[in-house]
């Protein structure tokens, strides 16, 4: 099965960087990999941009756009459940 680039789930980790953030990072990657899914990963770390997600709090996660998470580290477990809706 092949996915176009339209299909591939489009996941964000945004945050400047601190430790929280690159803990997060991790734990998306981890998660992705364990749900085989075909994701693009990135890692926002402009506060212009932050901001503009309305997130003032970090680490946040969006996931095709849509922040679902704000100022909490989430653990491997709680992405694969958003990841899996």
């Amino acid at each position: 099965m092949f996915l176009c680039e339209e299909e591939k789930m489009r996941i964000e980790i945004l945050g400047t960087g601190c430790p929280k953030c690159r803990q997060l990072t991790a734990n998306v990657e981890a998660a992705v990999k364990e749900l085989s899914l075909v994701a693009e990963v990135a890692k926002i770390t402009e506060i212009d941009k932050i901001i503009g997600y309305g997130v003032m709090i970090t680490p946040a996660l969006a996931v095709d756009g849509a922040v679902v998470s704000a100022g909490k580290l989430l653990n491997k477990d709680e992405i694969k459940k958003i990841l899996a809706k």
